[in-house]
């Protein structure tokens, strides 16, 4: 019963209101303000220097007190608007791997005509990540969130603040990006085995691997592995050449679900396909993914590359697309 009116109540205080889509301006409204503890101990002083100017009939005391508290009061004005009216918009996410630390680009805005400083951005209230912005110009705060599992990853409700000028008060924001960052399943080590390349006419036949001869060039084709570009031709007639080996052009490379041994879990799986992506990549060979419910035909290159490693990071989701 009480957690409910308890989750309204700080929806409504804070203005929490769930990821937002395009920019997120930080009106005065959503921008809070309380005393750090040295804000704290600062105010403690001046009550004290009142009560003994009171107690003394001191003047200067009453002047010195007065003249702190107001430079306190100024001093969180500043802190107020060092951070009221900011834009934020989320930037440009580049994929990464279960394990690894998923890096969300948050671009903040200034369009005043004041500088605003020590600006901080965290998602953890641990790690934060500090930027000046200077008026009328942007910065871009890195807020690293750690990638537990393959799918998507949202940043969460990201917290904004700053204790500038003199840490006495400490300012802060929410805002909750409608953005999410693409996790392919972390790829096994050690990773079995590539399996055999097989003929891709139709006859079946089993390819060796490490077997193909050199037998000539042909003209550069976009997708083209760049291990097998004729650099050496390029530097002397400025023409692309791309390699060709026997017994090459015809072997396809099929990345089965099945062909995993038995007794696998699903992630395990997952794990071991995305190694023999990478390996398969890397070794410039034409590949072709298989997956329950899901095929993507022999290719080569960085689109097929993404494309195998999305349908290995989504397999058996509800969605291929960010919500």
């Amino acid at each position: 019963m009480y957690r409910p009116l308890k989750d309204s109540a700080l929806k409504w205080l804070f203005q929490w209101r769930g990821p937002e889509h395009g920019t997120i301006v930080l009106v005065q409204r959503r921008v809070f303000i309380l005393p750090t503890p040295q804000g704290l101990l600062f105010v403690g002083i001046i009550l004290l220097m009142l009560i003994g100017s009171i107690n003394y009939d001191l003047s200067l005391g009453f002047i010195l007190s007065f003249l702190l508290g107001a430079a306190g009061i100024q001093s969180m004005l500043h802190t107020f608007r060092n951070l009221a009216h900011l834009k934020i918009s989320a930037g440009r996410l580049a994929p990464v791997f279960a394990g690894e630390q998923a890096q969300f680009s948050m671009h903040i805005h200034n369009q005043t005509r004041a500088d605003r400083f020590s600006i901080g951005v965290t998602g953890d209230r641990i790690n934060a990540h500090y930027v000046d912005v200077p008026a009328g110009s942007a910065a871009v705060a890195v807020v690293s969130i750690h990638a537990l599992r393959r799918g998507w990853l949202s940043p969460g409700r990201l917290t904004l603040y700053t204790r500038f000028p003199v840490g006495l008060f400490r300012a802060w924001s929410y805002a909750e990006p409608d953005v999410q960052c693409l996790v392919y399943p972390a790829p096994a080590i050690p990773g079995l085995p590539l399996p055999q390349q097989v003929a891709g006419d139709g006859e079946g036949g089993i390819k060796g691997q490490g077997q193909d001869e050199f037998s000539g060039f042909r003209p550069y084709r976009p997708g083209d592995s760049p291990r097998h570009v004729a650099w050496k031709a390029v530097a002397r007639d400025d023409s692309l050449l791309t390699k060709q080996f026997t017994g090459r052009a015809d072997a396809e490379l099929w990345l089965s679900w099945n062909d995993l041994p038995n007794g696998m879990d699903a992630e395990l799986r997952l794990s071991h396909l995305t190694r023999w992506v990478l390996d398969a990549d890397n070794c410039g060979l034409n590949y072709g993914l298989r997956l329950p419910g899901a095929t993507l035909p022999p290719a080569n290159g960085p689109t097929h590359r993404a494309d195998c490693l999305r349908a290995l990071a989504l397999h058996g989701t509800t969605a291929d697309i960010p919500q």
